[in-house]
Order: C-alpha cells, then structure tokens, then sequence
C-alpha cells in the first residue's frame, strides 16, 4: 500500500495564503474608509474596530463564554442526538421512513420564530431557550450526514458480516459506523458553526441579558458602531474556535482511516 507524504512547505502555504488574503482584505477595507470618507454608521474601519476590540476585551470575553457556552451545550446535545438517531434509523427502516416529515419540518422552522416561543415556556431568565435553538440547528446536519454514511457500507463487508452471525449492533459497532466516520465529522464541522450561529441569532428575541448577540444589540442602539462591530468581530473569533477544534478532533479521530476502494 503507498502512501503520499506532504511536499515541503505545503503545510505552510496552506495556513499562508489565507493569512495573507485577510491581510490584503483588511488592508483594502481600511483604505476604502480613508479615501471615501464612509462614516462609522455605515462601516467602521479595522483599525477602529480593532480599537474598540482591544479597549472592551473583558466585556467581549464575558459575551462569548456565554454565547460559547450555550452553543456547546447546543452543539453537544444536537450532536449526541443527531448521531443516535441516525443509527437507529439506519437499523429499523420504519423508523427511518416515518422520522422522513419530521426531519423535514425541522429543518424549515426559523430560529426567528422558535426562540420567543421557548422563552415562554422555559421562562425569560434561563439559557436553556438559547441552548434548544442551538441543539436543534446542529441536530439537522449531523442526522442527514451521519445517516447518509451509515447507508455506504460496501455489500461485501455486509455479507461479510453476516457469514460470522453477526448481530446488526455488532454490523453498526465495527463496520458502519467506523465507516461513518468522515460523514459524522462533516455533519459536526457544518454544526459548529451552525451552532454558535443559532445561539446568537436567539440572544435578539429576550432571555438573560449577557451574551453577544445582546451586547451588539445594545452597542448599536447606542450609535456606537465600532464597539458593535467589536462584539461582531468576537463572535467571528468564536465560531472560527468552534470549527477549528471540531476539525481537529476529526484529524485525530480519523487519522487511520482509509477510504475504502
């Protein structure tokens, strides 16, 4: 079996190039502001939002913990429930076929419209409406993809399988879902994002005050831009975290894994 070993230096380029493209853009942003004189209210410059980023960090901090805590718990619960009910869709065909409507409507209700609706039945001052709405944005791509790959079994291994008598958890447990894997993990790097999206969108329709989606809110209601954008620029930060380490956790989990040919 060959294998491919990376040429030197392309490790670098990757991590380069996109450096050097934000580099470029932000450059280009700020000269923009500068040459045509585009006020604050309409777009502020980097340097003025770095500025307002570096002077209010605490308080950027605080609103990501909690807008980061809540689309982890949301991510967590979405994931763990995406992923079982896949397998046991992808076990007992009837379950799959009558679960079809529900995954359908789930994935057409907007956040805009759940979010009030949980704050009144989990009360105004938990988290748990914010975590809920994030929990059900990750749920959707994790079940598609993870039901998607557990269907890619080879008919061989299959078969393979049944000549040893083996039970369809053993099929699920060694074959299918190790299988799986890639698809999983593109299912949960699609809801990272999603997640910390869901929860920020939540934070604009009540619940606790805290969190960034609040603080941008209240930032821009007080014509101070910068420091909207600043809270804006936070959010970024958290959700490139949330990607990255989930993408990660995929080259660990599934750096022995060789597609099947």
């Amino acid at each position: 079996m060959s294998t491919t070993t990376p040429r030197p230096g392309t490790s670098a380029r990757t991590v380069l190039a996109p450096v050097l493209l934000g580099v470029v853009a932000l450059a280009l942003w700020q000269l923009l502001i500068v040459v045509f004189e585009v006020k604050p209210f309409i777009v502020p410059g980097p340097l003025a939002i770095g500025e307002q980023f570096g002077s209010s960090f605490g308080t950027v901090l605080q609103g990501a913990v909690v807008t980061g805590g809540n689309a982890l718990v949301g991510l967590v619960i979405g994931g763990v429930l995406g992923i079982l009910f896949a397998v046991i869709a992808a076990l007992i065909r009837v379950i799959d076929e009558l679960s079809a409507a529900v995954i359908a409507a789930l994935a057409v209700v907007p956040i805009v419209a759940l979010a009030p609706v949980l704050y009144t039945m989990f009360g105004a001052g938990a988290e748990t409406a914010r975590q809920l709405v994030a929990a059900i944005a990750v749920f959707i791509p994790v079940y598609i993809n993870t039901l998607r790959g557990l269907r890619q079994v080879r008919p061989v291994h299959r078969d393979l399988m049944h000549v040893y008598a083996a039970s369809a958890w053993q099929l699920t447990r060694t074959v299918t879902v190790p299988g799986a894997l890639p698809f999983i993990f593109t299912g949960l790097r699609i809801a990272s994002s999603l997640a910390v999206i869901s929860a920020l969108i939540a934070e604009y329709f009540g619940g606790p005050v805290g969190g960034l989606g609040k603080s941008i809110t209240s930032a821009a209601s007080s014509s101070n831009y910068p420091l909207a954008w600043a809270y804006v620029l936070g959010a970024i930060l958290v959700g490139l975290l949330f990607y990255c380490v989930t993408l990660g956790i995929e080259k660990f989990a599934t750096r022995h894994y060789k597609p099947s040919t």
